[in-house]
């Protein structure tokens, strides 16, 4: 059993990372291949997760050294957005519901080239399961950051009965456990989730790589500075000119 201290959870991490950082870089790859040539179109990379995943979302939209070219879709777009009301979305099994899928790709700033990026750990719910669903079927590449080992144990809960890497054109395997949590208890049960970590370092990997390819091509890459240095708000804002209506940085 492993040790329920932080030196014990910093083994298991440490392990799972190099597992990851080993076994995941084809993909990584791939996927910024997808990216790289929607950002040279044009287009814009659509960040979604529900739960914590929307941690790996945010990892991708709208952060210091990211891609300017990015935009978050949050279940709260449907009241920011949608004008629904916000009982619609405090009920924390909501992101289960099929039907937002549509709802939010509605009410999103989405143009032909963007591509999908869709953050679950489960991979299951019907809200992940649903918009990539819909963005397959309007011609968007999807990219899904899950865990493959907890996803291949549940069922989904989507009525298709598809899960969330039955629909991805790359799946990027964020290592974690089933459950999570990495640190086993005595009376049952673990304690130490890794999936926001593991899954936050393929969103950087994927950014290094597409990044890369820019700059291959002759490309300035569009890169946010820190709004917390000096310039960064000037830097920003002359490059999100060119994204105008296109991405969301409330909430």
């Amino acid at each position: 059993m492993n040790d329920v201290s932080a030196a014990g959870y910093l083994a298991r991490l440490t392990e799972i990372v190099e597992r990851v950082s080993t076994t995941q870089l084809d993909g990584v790859q791939r996927a910024a291949d997808i990216v790289a040539r929607s950002v040279r179109d044009g287009g814009v990379v659509q960040a979604f997760g529900t739960g914590h995943s929307q941690a790996t979302a945010m990892e991708i939209a709208g952060r210091a050294g990211g891609l300017i070219p990015t935009n978050r879709i949050a279940l709260s777009d449907l009241v920011m957005y949608g004008g629904e009301e916000p009982e619609t979305i405090l009920d924390p099994r909501t992101e289960r519901d099929p039907s937002l899928a549509q709802r939010l790709y509605d009410i999103a700033p989405i143009e032909a080239h963007d591509v999908f990026v869709i953050a679950s750990n489960s991979g299951i719910n019907g809200s992940i399961v649903g918009m990539a669903e819909v963005a397959r079927k309007n011609g968007h590449p999807v990219i899904a950051i899950t865990s493959l080992q907890h996803s291949e144990q549940v069922e989904s809960r989507h009525p298709s009965g598809r899960k969330l890497t039955d629909l991805a054109d790359v799946v990027l395997d964020n290592g974690g456990p089933f459950g999570d949590a990495v640190l086993p208890l005595p009376g049952g049960g673990a304690v130490c989730a890794v999936s926001s970590i593991t899954a936050a370092l393929l969103a950087q990997l994927l950014t290094a790589e597409v990044v890369r390819r820019l700059l291959a091509a002759g490309d300035t890459p569009p890169v946010y500075l820190s709004a917390n240095v000096p310039g960064g708000d000037i830097h920003n804002d002359g490059l999100l000119q060119r994204y105008a209506g296109r991405i969301r940085r409330g909430g």
